[in-house]
């Protein structure tokens, strides 16, 4: 076992955090919303690509986020953005919203809270929390990560809700504020993520960065962030890799 902690080539700081990205990264949003999604089509009788579906409420994520991010709408929570796309993507997919009681809408909008992690994210998390700090740097709000951990046994030592940031990546006070709060200096924080331009946000901020393939994120026929894109500090195939490599 290493006897001191990883030190960041990039940042020339001991790591102290390992932070992770989450959805995509951490979890498997995709199965998880199309499970979800097919079991309450298949309830009201009714057809429905759900892998489709799910892909084509995740593409409502970015826009909507950038409506904040660019001060075009006041701060608004992840849970709120997801439930107001959810009616944009029924709607797309023949289901009429205005027909739906609204606990209804609020269960399938919280399929976002019981995504599955990926097979090596438990065991490969809890090994890095052996050594470090171990926790989400996401997009989402603190109760959706909260119950996110709780249904996919997530050992965090701590979550950071973007509520609390108030923030969005790729915006860099969305990476120092989570540093801020933890009292650590950016560089003593590392960023694992599945998505290229997460490290880069993350390492103009003054982070260091660990990129985690994830090939089958957005189904087989995904073409972007396949692999490192830059010389990240680290690069690993799994979580438990990456475990690894940090001497965990």
């Amino acid at each position: 076992m290493r006897s001191e902690p990883y030190r960041s080539p990039s940042t020339g700081r001991g790591v102290r955090a390992v932070l992770f990205d989450t959805f995509g990264t951490v979890v498997d949003w995709r199965t998880g919303v199309a499970r979800e999604a097919a079991a309450f089509a298949a309830e009201r009788g009714q057809e429905l690509d759900a892998e489709t579906f799910a892909d084509h409420w995740r593409a409502l994520y970015q826009p909507a986020l950038e409506a904040i991010r660019t001060g075009q709408r006041s701060f608004t929570k992840l849970d709120t953005l997801h439930r107001e796309n959810l009616e944009q993507v029924l709607r797309r997919h023949g289901f009429d919203p205005e027909r739906l009681d609204a606990g209804t809408l609020e269960e399938l909008n919280r399929s976002w809270h019981r995504l599955p992690p990926w097979p090596d994210s438990v065991e490969g998390l809890a090994a890095i929390r052996r050594r470090y700090i171990v926790g989400p740097l996401s997009n989402g709000n603190t109760s959706l990560l909260l119950d996110m951990a709780r249904n996919a046994g997530l050992p965090w030592d701590v979550i950071i809700g973007s509520d609390m940031t108030r923030a969005y990546k790729p915006l860099p006070q969305a990476y120092l504020r989570t540093a801020e709060f933890l009292d650590l200096h950016p560089g003593e924080v590392m960023l694992a993520a599945a998505h290229n331009s997460d490290l880069q946000a993350a390492r103009t901020a003054g982070l260091a960065t660990a990129f985690i393939a994830r090939p089958a994120e957005y189904g087989p026929g995904q073409t972007a962030d396949l692999g490192p894109e830059s010389d990240w500090d680290l690069a690993a195939s799994s979580i438990t890799e990456l475990a690894g490599r940090l001497g965990a």
